[in-house]
């Protein structure tokens, strides 16, 4: 489990905001009441019409919500999802779809998942809500890469972010009074203590996570100084990481969006106490330490992991 250094006031907040225990059941509940109106608030609410595009194409069933209905369709067969409040557009993209119903200070909020799609690029979160007498209002929480896991507790929904190594992010907050703010920052730290003794290769589900250990984030960060972070987001799209015939722990990825443009490689030697890296920009592949540094093996394996910018 990753260590994370939060900001007073982040910290402070995300300890006033624990996700219930039943925060779970918001969305099946929810689901009950789109296919049953009368299990819900909705008692009196008339059907959802006819002609909407339902589950039989794989999208969201309408949502009962507010007195009117959120319905997601889809006008051509490989175009955009619609999300639509009563016949009103108020998003679109190529993925959508309901993450859960919550009431947040006494407001029921319904939380979609909007996004382009993409390698490693989760979808951003859509908050909609109607405040008693006006009309539905909507925030967005995320970027291109999505957003933070929503957690919701009785007075705000905190979206606390993944950090990778040399970065930061805002942790963000909503409520329905304030909108969306900003409580703190989060920065990545490793585990306090961890050596590179405590490097278990069969423990790591991706070459980012050995730099939850101390010593090779230390290494790494010395090596690559103000590039980590750049380098480190090359690793993002990947798989699990390797066993070379001596014994180092190796593995590539890609930048989300960026696969073949944006790549990295790194590797680690915990018996050496060394760390490799390797990143192909678009015009040539950069290296650290300098290439004839590299042991032979580990040196091969890299210049097969990455293709040559031509």
């Amino acid at each position: 489990m990753r260590s994370l250094l939060v900001g007073t006031a982040a910290l402070a907040l995300f300890a006033l905001a624990p996700r219930p225990a039943d925060a779970d059941a918001g969305q099946p509940a929810a689901l009950a009441m789109l296919v049953d109106p009368d299990a819900g608030e909705q008692e009196n609410a008339e059907p959802a019409p006819q002609d909407v595009v339902g589950q039989d194409d794989g999208l969201p069933v309408p949502l009962a919500f507010e007195g009117g209905y959120l319905t997601v369709t889809q006008p051509e067969e490989y175009g955009d999802k619609i999300l639509s409040y009563d016949g009103r557009e108020i998003a679109r993209d190529y993925f959508v779809s309901l993450q859960r119903v919550a009431e947040v200070a006494g407001v029921k909020v319904a939380i979609y998942d909007v996004g382009p799609g993409g390698n490693a690029c989760g979808p951003a979160a859509l908050l909609i809500w109607k405040p008693e007498g006006g009309d539905i209002r909507t925030a967005k929480v995320g970027e291109d890469c999505g957003a933070p896991p929503a957690a919701v507790s009785d007075d705000r929904i905190v979206f606390l972010p993944y950090v990778l190594p040399g970065g930061t992010a805002p942790v963000l907050t909503w409520s329905p009074d304030a909108g969306v703010t900003t409580a703190g920052e989060l920065h990545f730290s490793p585990e306090p203590g961890t050596g590179w003794e405590d490097l278990d290769a069969a423990e790591l589900d991706s070459m980012i996570d050995a730099m939850h250990n101390a010593a090779v984030l230390h290494a790494s960060s010395k090596l690559l100084g103000d590039r980590l972070e750049e380098v480190v987001t090359g690793l993002s799209v990947s798989g699990a990481p390797e066993i070379s015939a001596s014994g180092m722990v190796y593995g590539s990825g890609c930048t989300p969006h960026a696969c073949g443009l944006a790549d990295s490689f790194m590797a680690v030697d915990a018996k050496r106490k060394a760390v490799y890296f390797a990143h192909q920009g678009e015009t040539r592949i950069d290296t650290w330490p300098a290439l004839k540094r590299w042991p032979e093996e580990i040196r091969d394996i890299m210049r097969s992991a990455l293709a040559k910018p031509e």
